[in-house]
């Protein structure tokens, strides 16, 4: 469930700038050499080419800024990813426990008992859970909590991919 979009989006960013700061470069060339011809005065010519090397240092600017903007957005969303990653584990730890009925008297469950007992307990008796006579119980409440957890985490990312995508200007 990696959500590596913001990542490629980021390299792809960082591969394009070097390529339109160099376009941008030769299309202010061309329309200054363009204009120079049309126009003999020196005076004109240097007033074209000052306003176009202010346009064309304004879209280097605007296009670092993204790639900036889109480069911390990846770094948050890798670190969103682990912790909700880290949460899925151990609630998937917990509702393999309860199925194959562990010892609670074990160290190791009431370890992960206590660790996920704070992002469980708003699910705890949401669902009944079936159990077995042998003690084997279906923790559905793990599972819906797993799943909500997944929304979450998923919208979380998406906020995260519209602020990195997001226009300053029209």
């Amino acid at each position: 469930m990696t959500d590596d979009k913001l990542e490629l989006d980021e390299v792809q960013r960082t591969a394009n700038y070097e390529s339109i700061k160099s376009g941008v470069q030769r299309e202010v060339g061309g329309e200054i050499a363009a204009d120079a011809q049309a126009v003999r005065d020196p005076a004109k010519i240097e007033a074209v080419a000052d306003r176009m090397r202010e346009k064309a240092v304004d879209e280097v600017v605007q296009t670092e800024r993204e790639v900036e903007r889109g480069r911390i957005a990846a770094r948050i969303s890798q670190v969103v990813d682990y912790v909700f990653f880290l949460v899925y584990g151990l609630l998937a730890i917990r509702l393999l426990l309860e199925l194959f009925a562990a010892r609670e008297g074990a160290a190791f469950f009431r370890f992960i008992k206590t660790v996920t007992d704070p992002i469980y307990s708003p699910f705890r008796g949401l669902v009944p859970s079936p159990t077995t006579a042998e003690g084997f119980t279906l923790a559905l409440p793990v599972i819906v909590a797993i799943v909500v957890y997944m929304l979450l985490h998923l919208a979380v990312n998406g906020l995260l991919r519209m602020i990195a995508h997001r226009k300053v200007e029209v």
